[in-house]
Formats: C-alpha cells, structure tokens, sequence
C-alpha cells in the first residue's frame, strides 16, 4: 500500500470554521460517558504502525505527535510488541511486594546507562516527578536542617496531581484544587541571577526542565544549566532535572544533561521510556540515596509488562546508530521547518534532537492543527501561537518530507481562511 496516495481531498473553508470532521460512519461509539478530559477529534482510531495511524473509515494519518513523545519507537513497533508478548504469556504482574526479573534488569541498566546509584519505577511522569519531590524534601530533613522548599522555573511543567500541579506554572489550575500544597518557588526561567536570589536557607533543591515543554519547547541555555549545576554544589542543595520529556534519546542523547555536560542529583524520566506502555523511573545519585522501606509503593510499580517494554525501548535506543539517526532526522526536520516558517512568516524554530517548537506568528496553533488534521497530519499544539513535533525517534527522512507538504497545505489553508475572514467574507 502506497501511504502516500491516502491524503485527503481538500475540504472547504466551511468545514474548517465549522470544525466538521468528518465522525466515523462505521463507528456508533459515543464519548458521553467519558469525564472531561481534554478536547478530542471526533475520530476513532483502531492501529497504528510505525508513524501512521489509521481511524476506523481506515483513513490514514502521519502522526508528529506520538502521544507527546509517549510513543518513542512509533506505533505498534515489532520489537515492543513481541516483547510484551512473550513477557504477557508468561508473567504480567506477579505483586509490588515481589520481585521479578524485569524490574531487577530494568533497574540496573538504568543505574549503569545514566551513571546513578538508585532507580525506581513508576507509572508516569507526574507521579515519578511527585517522588523526586518527596526524596527531595526527605534528604532535607536529613541532611538541611528540614528544609523543603523547592525552586521551580515559571512557565514549567511537572505534571497535573495534586503535587505537581504547584510544582508548575499551572495558573488555570491553581485555583480550582485549593488548597495548594505548599513549598515552592517560581522563578523565570533562564535567569540565573533570579534563581540565585530564591535561594534561602528554606530551599532544599532546585528542580527544572531541560526544556520547558509545554510552555512552548523553550530549551534552557548551556550556560544557564552549567551555572545552576555549580549554584547548587555551592549551596549544598540538590539539582533534580525533569526529563519526563527529554530524556531516552530525545534529544539525540540518552540524558538531555549529557548534551549539555551537566549532571543532576535526581532525574526523572517517562513518556518515551515505555515507549507507549505507562513507565516512568526515578534516578537517584550519591547523596539523594535516601528512601527508606515504606515510603514508596505502587500496585503496578516495576511490574513485569511495563519492565519488559522498558527494556526494550532501552535495546533500541543504545543499539548503534540509533541516537546518530535521532541527530540527523532531527537537523532535517529543524531544517525543513526552518523553511517553512520562513515562506509563511512565522517566528522561531526551538528544540533539539527530534523535539521541536515553531512559533507562529499569531495564535492560530489550534487552526493550524485542525487544518492539519483534515491534511492526514496529526500535531499538537502546547500554546496558542506554537506548534509542537515529537514524532518517533524512528521516523525517516521521507515522512519528514511528506509531513511538510502536509503542514505547508495546512498553512495555506488557514491563511486562506483569515484571509477571508479579513475581507468580511463569512466562512
């Protein structure tokens, strides 16, 4: 099958105002019965294959999102699938209170791949970042007088629980859970200066983001990271880095602190570490080993099928070439979006590796991404006026190609309509 003859006749402007997408006509499903979560197209899609995915009409769809970068090694790859496979037919979940080979395994490649002391598994990287906080302020009743205070950067991200939420910059949340928990310090982000004077002797760590992710993929510079990394050895506090988003090869590098030469107390990964399977680790390293029995648990913590999957994704990102390919593919997409903003007038590309930010030059981000969406292209968009791309650390060249001729006929699209609407013209 030539995916490449599957793109989708060109819709009027009327159903781009309308938001008309097209429902399924085979699927009768409904989605009243499902709590409000986020806004959802109207399509159900049944599978997936390495950057494609297919809804129920068997429309396909290039998929630049993955998840968030859920999806490391695309969708439904051979190498996930006959791991969770062979681990399913023989053991899923033998109990949190026993140990199994994976989570053994697992563990131990983790510690020895990252140079840390300590691992731990999760379920996600919000509940993997809740743990970094309270290993955070468990070192500081041991070691700093108690301390609990941790500095974060404005415009972060480090989940939606209840103990991340004021962790981030969650200002359309903050209000609605009260009360908050407390403890934290927001400062911007890049200001070493600010970071510096946040610091008093309440502070137990500093806990930042390589790159801000969902502020609108807003990398940290090199001398920012290597001055906060010397600010904490100074003051004897502890560094946690969130690569919930970063790390596992995103960036061309397993770690985004390798890229930049720094190192961190506590590291948390997620998102692609299962590669589409719920999995998220906390590392710990020297001092920050400070957990004792008890204070951590989880029904499915470091279970079987999410280890088994974890090792897997790891195979495949240390096998040679593969974070070489993830540094090429992602000069190619830089370049081509580079290009492309260029010809339409929009801002900056920011990112590294195969995570990439586009700024537009208005807040369009949500046409944009619907116009995409009737193109056969599926993005996201983390702020009103930035365009968001995590496609599978696999992607070829080709689909990078392919997916900016879909996006360029998304812009054309979209200008075409404010155009229109410019002119008075209704559409």
């Amino acid at each position: 099958m030539n995916l490449f003859n599957l793109r989708r006749s060109t819709p009027s402007l009327d159903d781009l105002a309308a938001d008309n997408f097209l429902p399924s006509r085979s699927d009768n499903l409904s989605s009243e019965c499902l709590m409000p979560s986020v806004e959802r197209p109207k399509q159900i899609f049944v599978r997936g294959q390495g950057s494609w995915l297919w809804d129920s009409d068997d429309r396909a769809y290039l998929d630049f999102s993955q998840g968030g970068g859920a999806n490391s090694l695309g969708h439904s790859p051979s190498v996930l699938v006959n791991a969770i496979t062979a681990q399913a037919q023989s053991l899923i979940n033998p109990g949190f209170g026993l140990h199994n080979r994976g989570m053994l395994n697992l563990a131990e490649r983790l510690c020895v791949s990252t140079g840390s002391d300590q691992a731990y598994l999760l379920n996600s990287g919000s509940e993997a970042c809740e743990a970094a906080i309270k290993l955070a302020r468990k070192w500081g009743q041991l070691h700093r007088g108690g301390a609990s205070r941790i500095i974060v950067a404005k415009k972060g991200c480090h989940g939606r629980s209840l103990g991340t939420i004021p962790a981030s910059d969650s200002s359309t949340l903050t209000n609605r859970f009260e009360p908050q928990l407390p403890g934290f310090s927001h400062v911007p982000f890049n200001d070493l200066a600010a970071l510096h004077a946040a610091v008093d002797a309440r502070t137990v760590a500093i806990m930042l983001e390589p790159i801000q992710n969902e502020a609108g993929v807003i990398p940290a510079t090199e001398l920012y990271l290597k001055g906060v990394e010397r600010l904490c050895r100074e003051l004897g506090i502890l560094l946690i880095f969130d690569e919930v988003q970063t790390g596992v090869g995103r960036l061309g590098t397993l770690l985004a602190e390798q890229s930049y030469g720094v190192r961190a107390d506590i590291v948390v990964l997620g998102k692609g570490l299962g590669g589409g399977v719920p999995l998220a680790a906390l590392l710990a390293r020297g001092k920050a080993c400070c957990f004792d029995i008890g204070e951590l648990m989880g029904t499915h913590h470091g279970n079987a099928l999410m280890t088994a999957a974890g090792l897997a994704v790891l195979d495949s990102v240390q096998d040679k070439g593969f974070l070489e390919h993830v540094r090429e593919t992602g000069q190619h997409l830089r370049e081509g979006l580079a290009r492309l903003t260029h010809r339409y007038g929009h801002g900056e590309v920011r990112g590294q590796g195969l995570l990439w930010g586009l700024t537009l030059s208005e807040d369009s981000a949500d046409a944009v991404v619907k116009a995409a969406m009737y193109e056969g292209l599926l993005l996201d968009a983390p702020q009103a006026d930035c365009l968001r791309f995590t496609p599978a650390l696999t992607v070829s060249k080709a689909n990078i190609d392919e997916m900016l001729l879909r996006l360029a006929r998304a812009f054309s699209r979209v200008r075409t309509a404010q155009l229109q609407c410019r002119k008075g013209i209704a559409v």
